[in-house]
């Protein structure tokens, strides 16, 4: 037995001294591996992961083995959108207790740098993130994190739901950088878990209306269940000649692109009133070489972007915790530890889906399934 492992199990009674991993060795090459439960070490806390959300950079990685210019180069454990509950602490570690629910906050910066020290931590260029090769992620059953980013849960919250605090995060996020103010008409373009839950935080910041276009209509439905009027895609273009069809005169105040698709991001610009400002929330796939930034200098309009989040968790569990965001609604399938690669070609190739979870616990101690999975399937 190693050292660490001593240590774990004295601060844990009885606790185990091995774990299933999730690991990509490759595109589409993932494998269910055993591997030594960590132990919490100075200032950190063990959590005993209850759920994953799936997210489009784990797709990537999935699929072709790199997300923009980061490339897997070793076999790596995806997965940063977990929650779970404490079970350990290291030394001198005393917040939150073991036995507390709580969301995780994957990314850490190295707090030294300018940018950490002005709060904009997000920034930071010498950060990690679980999940992001070559760090491992939380695709586990035990995750060791810094006990400043694991974030209390209210006891109202279903502990798998802690998964999707951290795109609300993202969310929150954007919808700050927004600058939405009460009374103002909102366009959101993409109807995926972040388009669906920008929507949300919006309508509670006080936005008298909030128009979705995407261009799928059962993710259109969603968005309408929310709280939004809606749009195709079609209806939203960049042709200046078409550009105000959706709008009434003045066009909207924001808009928030989360698609990550140019077309859409130039569509919304031109939806909006002179003055106003567009937010780029998406990841753009490829450059938006048609952006019109000579009309929007005449228009005096405002570019911004967001990226992940700074600060934003607490924000985020309270809005989800007054039942003011609506999380369970985008949850669509769920998945044990055992078939994450099925819950990634889920994701992947299913558009009916929103936000897949992998659910460690799901799977059985004999390795058969629990009943309350349904794989690839809403679940009620």
């Amino acid at each position: 037995m190693t050292e660490e492992t001593k240590s774990l199990r004295a601060a844990v009674p009885h606790g185990p001294e091995t774990q299933r991993a999730a690991v990509l060795h490759g595109p589409k090459d993932l494998r269910v591996e055993e591997r030594p439960v960590p132990a919490p070490g100075p200032g950190e806390v063990l959590v005993r992961i209850a759920a994953v959300g799936l997210c489009g950079s784990d797709l990537h990685y999935y699929a072709h083995g790199e997300n923009g210019p980061n490339v897997l180069r070793a076999p790596t454990v995806l997965g940063h959108e977990p929650s779970g509950v404490v079970v350990a602490a290291g030394p001198g570690a005393g917040h939150p207790e073991p036995g507390t629910p709580v969301a995780v906050e994957p990314a850490h910066p190295c707090g030294r740098c300018a940018l950490c020290r002005a709060g904009r931590y997000n920034l930071c260029p010498r950060g990690t993130c679980f999940g992001s090769p070559p760090t491992d992620g939380a695709l586990t059953e035990y995750l060791v994190v810094p006990e400043g980013f694991v974030h209390p849960l209210p006891a109202s919250m279903d502990v798998r739901h802690g998964a999707l605090i951290e795109p609300l995060a993202v969310a929150v996020h954007a919808v700050r950088r927004s600058g939405i103010a009460p009374g103002d008409r909102v366009l959101v373009t993409g109807a995926g878990p972040i388009g669906l839950l920008v929507l949300q935080v919006a309508l509670a910041s006080g936005a008298a209306s909030v128009t979705v276009s995407d261009v799928a209509g059962a993710r259109l439905r969603h968005a309408a269940e929310l709280g939004a009027e809606t749009v195709g895609a079609a209806e939203l273009t960049p042709d200046p000649a078409r550009a105000t069809a959706l709008a009434d005169p003045g066009g909207f105040d924001v808009a928030l692109d989360c698609s990550g698709n140019g077309g859409a991001l130039v569509g919304a610009i031109r939806a909006l009133r002179p003055g106003g400002t567009a937010v780029v929330v998406g990841n753009p796939s490829a450059p938006v070489t048609e952006l019109p930034l000579a009309w929007m200098q005449r228009q005096e309009m405002s570019l911004v972007t967001a990226f992940r989040y700074a600060g934003d968790f607490p924000a985020a569990i309270a809005l989800a915790g007054t039942g003011r965001i609506r999380l369970e609604p985008l949850v669509t399938a769920s998945f044990p530890l055992d078939r994450a690669d099925a819950a990634l070609t889920a994701a992947l190739t299913d558009r009916s889906q929103l936000k897949v979870l992998v659910e460690p616990g799901l799977a059985t101690a004999s390795g058969g399934l629990s009943g309350t999975w349904q794989e690839g399937r809403a679940r009620g």
